[in-house]
């Protein structure tokens, strides 16, 4: 099946996803809670156990407000997981490590014991909560986004969490363990998929579905040259919590209220080629330039870009090298209504 197809099949059904590119740190310790409140742009300390607010997506900035990592912060027992890319996790680990200066704080690098699996689409509620044992159904199917619980599918501990990478309905399956059991798990999905017409997608298809989903992506649209209002990244912050890295340049862009660019989604004449890199124009002035392209089986070929304020307006005509094109309202395309378990 081809890339295009497998992304429009996803958002009619449901998508299969490994991720053998991200990574968890898990921080450990007594003070962790506090610590790490002081250290990411989301409100730590009113995570609580359950299907409501087990978790919060936030980001790593540095003191000038620009973004070292976007991250999931899962609530676990006796720890909490930064998700991320595993590509950003050295790097995200030694700057926190340079800021434990007297608390019982400890990071460890989880990756190699824990198991990745991701169910994505429409469908993706009601094929989890088929296959979870029947205790477990009432709490994965209140899951909130970005929350976690723990459920057994096929005899294995999993930990089910409530976020994606697509823009529709997004389970992320952890497998823990020395040796974690993804296989029982991944075959219940496939065995039980058919009917809720389950694809298998690889990095391609996730691309084109996050493209036009609108979500930035780390070493994409995200890194130490973009803030996150930029990205448009509110849900990552929090304007009531106190202090942590970077929060002074964040509430100062907010009383402004405004930033000098804006990421944005831009849709090309059919036919057109568009590229990472290619610089955005308006009326022969470069505004802008494009930090992911795909084709799109919806939408054609749509972009992802950041442009300067006064051309951020969806409607704006644009063109990238030799293509014409428009600025657009993200995301390029919506999610349909989650299947109910």
């Amino acid at each position: 099946m081809q890339a295009q197809d497998a992304a429009a099949q996803v958002r009619r059904g449901a998508g299969l996803f490994e991720f053998p590119t991200r990574g968890v740190l898990a921080v450990q310790g007594g003070d962790r809670t506090r610590w790490l409140n002081g250290m990411i742009s989301n409100d730590v300390s009113r995570l609580e156990p359950g299907p409501r607010a087990s978790g919060c997506y936030a980001t790593l900035l540095t003191p000038q407000g620009r973004i070292v990592a976007d991250l999931h912060v899962l609530l676990r027992p006796e720890e909490l997981w930064l998700e991320l890319p595993h590509a950003a996790l050295s790097a995200v680990r030694e700057r926190l490590a340079k800021l434990i200066i007297a608390d019982d704080v400890r990071l460890a690098d989880r990756s190699g014991e824990i198991g990745r699996l991701g169910i994505e689409g429409p469908q993706a509620l009601s094929l989890v909560c088929e296959l979870v044992s029947p205790a477990d159904r009432g709490a994965t199917s209140a899951l909130c986004p970005d929350a976690c619980v723990a459920a057994r599918i096929a005899g294995v501990d999993v930990i089910l969490c409530a976020f994606g990478f697509t823009g529709e309905r997004g389970l992320q399956l952890f497998v823990p363990g020395p040796t974690p059991a993804l296989g029982p798990v991944r075959e219940a999905l496939f065995a039980a998929g058919a009917r809720h017409g389950l694809v298998v997608g690889d990095d391609e298809v996730l691309e084109i579905l996050r493209v036009e989903a609108g979500i930035p992506r780390l070493h994409a649209e995200l890194s130490e040259d973009v803030l996150p209002p930029e990205a448009r990244l509110e849900r990552a912050i929090s304007y009531t919590k106190g202090c942590y890295t970077g929060q002074e340049i964040i509430a100062r862009l907010r009383s402004r209220g405004q930033v000098a660019h804006l990421l944005v989604g831009i849709a090309a004449d059919a036919g057109s080629a568009l590229r990472r890199g290619d610089k955005v124009q308006v009326a022969g002035e470069v505004v802008g330039e494009i930090t992911s392209a795909v084709l799109s089986p919806a939408a054609g070929p749509i972009a992802l870009g950041f442009v300067r304020r006064p051309h951020a307006e969806p409607g704006t005509v644009v063109a990238i090298g030799a293509a014409k094109g428009r600025v657009v309202a993200l995301p390029f395309v919506g999610p349909l209504p989650a299947a109910g378990p």
